[in-house]
């Protein structure tokens, strides 16, 4: 476990790398056919945890958890921005 412990900031990059890239596909989805399928629940829970966990990125002083984070958080809310703006379209 020593050896792990000079590597914890790549290893929490790349997890961070590959955390945020795996969420990005239900980015790209929800932009082509909407988010019907994505309970409001769902992303506020998500969404708050999150927001946690890039908190606790901060008082860790720990760049991967707070990019990691950052990004997803990003992409939750542009989830929230399409499902807003496709619902006010729908409604007219």
């Amino acid at each position: 476990m020593d050896s792990l412990r000079s590597h914890t900031e790549a290893i929490g990059f790349w997890a961070a790398i590959l955390t945020t890239v795996a969420f990005t596909p239900q980015l790209v989805r929800t932009w082509r056919i909407g988010g019907d399928e994505l309970s409001w629940m769902m992303l506020a829970c998500f969404g708050t945890g999150v927001g946690l966990w890039f908190v606790y990125g901060l008082l860790r002083e720990s760049g991967p958890l707070m990019l990691a984070n950052g990004l997803t958080g990003a992409q939750i809310l542009a989830i929230i921005g399409v499902k807003v703006w496709r619902a006010v379209r729908i409604s007219r």
